[in-house]
């Protein structure tokens, strides 16, 4: 019997935001999927790792995904790593592959999820806490009240248009745009929070533009709020 890939969110950054079923699958698993060439260097595996020590007996394959725009190169890399996996599931093994936040927000993950699934394979997604949603709770504020819009944005493209819509704005991994995002809404009466690695030890929080850098961590998020009548 084929075994079962597992699309494992680890959550935000914070281990005791692991959701237990998350902690249960990956307990279960002979076998960890990481989207990057070492342990050390998996941000999602070193969150696991906090909470679950044993993680570090299981069988690890690296399905190493570039960052990259490059269509053709990505193909490539997402075929080769889907070999690896349906490999391992075809011997009988459930693999658990983890990414950081939850898996079906921008995640490397599903590329190799779909092709899997294509294949014949058992497939299930274990939800994980965005993390836009952590970075609202750790700066306690609501990301959307009412008829209020919620827009999530992939901040490493064209923003600009994005930046016009209604409601809250959420970027994600806005640290190469910053100067561009300051630049923006600097012409608008919006307020702007970012968090830099959120839920980690070396967390930032500002409130201020004026003091936020002009280059942030790759795991920086920004919230793109209208003022509600002075209450912030």
């Amino acid at each position: 019997m084929a075994g079962c890939l597992y699309s494992v969110g680890v959550g935000p950054g914070d281990p005791e935001l692991m959701t237990m079923k998350a902690v249960r699958c990956i307990r279960k698993c002979p076998v960890i999927i990481i989207p990057t060439a070492d342990k050390s260097s998996c941000t999602a595996y070193q969150i696991a790792l906090q909470e679950i020590p044993e993680i570090e007996e299981k069988e690890c394959i690296a399905a190493v995904m570039p960052m990259t725009k490059d269509r053709e190169l990505l193909r490539k890399s997402h075929e080769t790593a889907a070999g690896k996996v349906a490999a391992i599931l075809a011997e009988g093994k459930d693999a658990a592959f983890l990414t950081i936040g939850d898996p079906t927000v921008y995640a490397t993950p599903m590329y190799i999820h779909q092709r899997i699934a294509e294949m014949g394979f058992e497939t299930r997604i274990i939800s994980g806490v965005p993390s836009f949603c952590a970075a609202a709770g750790r700066m306690k504020i609501s990301l959307a009240e009412g008829r209020e819009q919620i827009h999530i944005i992939p901040a490493s493209y064209d923003i600009e248009e994005a930046l016009k819509l209604p409601g809250t704005k959420i970027l994600m991994k806005a640290g190469k745009k910053m100067p561009c995002v300051k630049d923006i809404l600097r012409k608008s009466n919006d307020h702007v929070l970012m968090i830099e690695n959120c839920g980690m030890e070396n967390e930032r929080v500002w409130t201020d533009m004026d003091s936020m850098p002009d280059c942030p961590g790759y795991y920086t998020l920004v919230i793109v709020r209208e003022k509600r009548g002075g209450k912030r």
